[in-house]
């Protein structure tokens, strides 16, 4: 029998805030982090608007013996130590870099080997002013860029260790040195698949006892002028909505007129159940009548598929949803469930027609009639597409609203895709037992999770 997995602690780092309560708080008041974009000037992009993160400084999140390492550190591999080191704090563990607050000399929560990490990470976009120089000295003399010039002579203008910037695998590399993980550690590219995946990879670590902890999830920044052109080529950016940023991400929408761009995601730490309740302070979560340790929620069911187009190259969603229905189905049975025992659909839902109705009609498809009463919520018209880290922070919020048994506020849906439940309506209690997270990444990877209330 495989060990039971689960959530005890989240760290998303979004436009909302850099921790689970001031994304919280923000989505149960419907507040969006989307607005013109501060990071480099759009001008002479179509779509000018993002959730970018709040100002930080990242030689706060590390040990001071690492301070140093943060000099080869993209936006990318930043935010995914931010939130590595929010979900450490929030589950209480002591590793080589985080120690519990209210234990400072207390002792290792597990040993190096027993902890692993499976990141998600997308296609790092290098700052323009660190190629400027090296593209001067590329030129033929006629000004053109030239080949042969860029590798006698533009290249050798680039730092020794710039390329350590830019490499996907580093946001995993640089949290499992800080907290010193030396289990099976690896990096899912899989572009908005690429969270949930990386969860599902350490559920799997960690039932076959590969390990007793994994740091997991996906982060992922274009929030500069190289990442934010390949965006726009995508076709699947608002270009419409500049002068009304709060209302641009219709999800599920008849009137979607395309997605928004956030930067984030986040970190979930899972551990097995058996070495959690050993090591874990206890709490008395809400709603709960008997004490148990700070675990969010269990996750219970993994499924995964592979969608194929038809047109492929344009990276467009296949429209009938068979994948994703597929990894539904997948994630259900593991799980041992019936449509009927989902009470929260926490959804990719980004507000591209294509990509919305693709899901939808998956959803229709492996769960029936039951589809239109089950609750779904959307968070992107408050925090955008995170991209790589998108699911990571679906995951994340449907862990804290099974915890809490409330669903954040649902935003910009007044005319849902028939059958679909996902009216504009405020934050509310609810009875959750089992919450159902979709993903589905533009490049056809599909995903989906059963995420359960914890009973001891």
């Amino acid at each position: 029998m495989s060990r039971r997995v689960v959530i005890t602690g989240i760290g998303p780092v979004s436009g909302l805030g850099l921790d689970i309560e001031s994304n919280w708080d923000a989505l149960c008041d419907g507040r969006s982090a989307i607005g013109p974009i501060q990071a480099f000037d759009p001008a002479g992009f179509e779509s000018q608007i993002a959730a970018e993160v709040p100002e930080f400084k990242i030689s706060q999140y590390v040990p001071k013996t690492y301070r140093k390492a943060t000099k080869v550190m993209a936006r990318d591999i930043q935010l995914a130590v931010v939130a590595a080191d929010a979900a450490a704090r929030d589950a209480g563990l002591t590793t080589n870099g985080t120690v519990a607050p209210d234990d400072p000399d207390a002792t290792r929560s597990y040993g190096p080997g027993r902890m692993g990490a499976h990141i998600g990470a997308g296609l790092i976009a290098a700052e323009l002013d660190e190629l400027t120089g090296a593209f001067v000295k590329a030129r033929d003399e006629q000004g053109n860029f030239d080949m042969h010039q860029w590798g006698s002579d533009g290249i050798t203008h680039l730092t020794p260790l710039w390329l350590l910037k830019y490499l996907p695998n580093m946001l995993a590399c640089h949290v499992t040195i800080i907290h010193d993980a030396q289990g099976p550690s690896n990096t899912i590219t899989c572009a908005e698949s690429s969270g949930a995946l990386s969860v599902g990879e350490s559920l799997r670590v960690i039932q076959r006892n590969a390990a007793d902890l994994c740091f997991c999830g996906g982060a992922e920044s274009k929030l500069n002028p190289m990442g934010w052109l390949r965006q726009q080529f995508t076709g699947r950016l608002n270009a419409q909505s500049n002068d009304a940023p709060a209302d641009a991400v219709r999800p599920f929408d008849q009137n979607a007129n395309g997605m928004i761009v956030g930067e984030g995601g986040a970190i979930v730490t899972l551990e097995a159940l058996d070495t959690a309740i050993q090591r874990a302070p206890h709490h008395t979560p809400q709603n709960a009548s008997h004490a148990a340790p700070h675990i969010y929620a269990e996750v219970t069911g993994f499924g995964a598929s592979q969608s194929v187009h038809p047109e492929s190259r344009n990276a467009l969603p296949e429209p009938n949803g068979t994948g994703i229905t597929l990894a539904i189905r997948k994630a259900m049975q593991e799980a041992q469930i019936t449509p009927d025992d989902i009470d929260l659909i926490v959804p990719f839902g980004i507000g591209v027609r294509d990509s919305d109705t693709a899901e939808a009609t998956g959803m229709v498809n492996a769960l029936g009639t039951r589809l239109h009463e089950i609750p779904i919520a959307s968070i992107k018209p408050m925090v955008g597409n995170c991209l790589a880290g998108a699911a990571a922070l679906d995951i994340a919020i449907a862990a804290k609203a099974i915890y809490e048994q409330r669903i954040p506020a649902t935003l910009n849906c007044d005319t849902p895709l028939s059958g679909l439940n996902c009216q504009t309506a405020p934050s509310r209690e609810l009875s959750i037992r089992h919450a159902l997270v979709i993903a589905t990444g533009s490049g056809g990877q599909n995903a989906a999770l059963i995420l359960r209330r914890y009973q001891p």
